[in-house]
């Protein structure tokens, strides 16, 4: 199972300052938090696609190739490449070309994205969500597998006798997960090529992420590719820890965690940043919000508890995202945060879902077993 981090890469205010960071310090702040994930022994760093303020990461390739030519065993990943927006071409060159870069340490998360207003930016319609991303998808997996491609459909010019270059390193692309919050139609696609399933539960209840996931099993089985529980599944979300905890409710999902060493230093530091968060502040409470959606704000062993419990929901499964920096938290908090995630979370969190995880459960792609498996199919023919 992987555990790491995701970040938007939003830049918000901290409201115990009133400063906001500029762009260019979130983006190195960004770059800092990924090589102190490597530090701390986690197994994914991934980087949201936006094109829009206040967010910074438009060019994910750019920064995750900075990073991969900084780290050496960590797995780069977007946590959303926009494929309705994006030309499927460009996508498939781009990150067969990062896949070369970081020798395979690299694999992508399709997503429609969450904001309206790019769509006209890059000449699309929002209404024309789930075709473009049916489409693009399906002609992004044919570039990365066939040399020469043919290609005519509604949303590009045709291709003719194209080859997009470089090919993908081990003539293996990059593994896909397609990430969604509410939509059945993604979890349709991702069953139907047999791809992974990523349900970013930051917001919604511990039932809502149960039947997107089981929807996606069933399915997975369903155009078979295996076993409802062989299904590729990955859950995202926030966590803000302190060092102790008191005796509370386990419900939910992922979700943003903040920790210190007792719970209520952690809920006393991380209250102004809920308060006043763009996606959070000014509606429930913070006591409401974390009741209900899988924010968890408290110490590690609240973490843990909480985080193996998603197993009782969703099943086993293979990857596990925190979104730690966020919401105006400045970096050094974030960094504080992934050395408790690190060394007291993380390590408890591998021992304990190895002891349940039954076997005939696959273990989260990586390069290195996706290459071995084509090669095997290549030997067989």
């Amino acid at each position: 199972m992987q555990f790491g981090i995701f970040s938007v890469g939003d830049v918000t205010v901290d409201p115990t300052t009133g400063r906001a960071p500029t762009e260019g310090e979130r983006i190195k702040a960004i770059l800092a938090i990924a090589l102190k994930a490597e530090e701390v022994g986690l197994d994914v760093f991934a980087t949201g696609e936006h094109h829009n303020p206040p967010f910074v990461p438009s060019s994910p390739t750019t920064m995750l190739g900075w990073i991969a030519a900084k780290t050496e065993r960590i797995v780069l990943s977007t946590a959303t490449t926009l494929i309705t927006t994006n030309d499927p071409v460009k996508i498939a060159e781009d990150y067969a070309m990062l896949q070369h870069v970081a020798d395979g340490r690299v694999d992508l998360m399709m997503g429609r994205g969450n904001t309206g207003p790019v769509y006209p930016w890059f000449g699309q319609d929002i209404r024309q969500g789930i075709p473009l991303a049916t489409e693009n998808y399906a002609l992004l997996r044919r570039l990365w597998r066939e040399e020469v491609v043919d290609w005519e459909g509604r949303f590009r010019t045709p291709l003719q006798g194209f080859t997009s270059t470089p090919r993908p390193l081990d003539d293996t692309p990059p593994f896909v997960w397609h990430g969604s919050i509410r939509s059945p139609e993604i979890a349709e696609q991702a069953a139907y090529w047999g791809d992974g399933f990523f349900h970013n539960n930051i917001f919604w209840p511990q039932e809502h992420t149960r039947r997107m996931v089981q929807l996606y099993r069933t399915r997975f089985a369903h155009h078979g590719h295996g076993t409802p529980e062989q299904a590729i599944v990955g859950l995202g979300g926030q966590v803000f820890m302190r060092k102790n905890s008191q005796d509370e409710a386990i419900v939910g999902l992922g979700g943003q965690v903040f920790m210190r060493k007792n719970s209520q230093d952690a809920v006393r530091e991380f209250r102004p940043y809920f308060d006043n968060a763009p996606v959070y502040g000014h509606g429930p409470s913070l006591e409401e919000f974390t009741e209900a959606t899988p924010l968890t704000v408290g110490s590690p062993q609240q973490v843990i508890e909480r985080t193996l419990g998603f197993r009782d929901a969703v099943g086993d499964y293979q990857r596990q995202l925190f979104l730690m920096d966020h919401a105006g938290l400045p970096l050094k908090t974030v960094l504080e945060q992934l050395d408790i995630l690190g060394e007291e979370v993380v390590p408890v969190l591998r021992e304990e879902f190895a002891k349940l995880r039954p076997a005939g459960v696959p273990d989260a792609p990586t390069h290195a077993a996706l290459a071995a498996a084509r090669q095997q199919t290549e030997a067989a023919k």
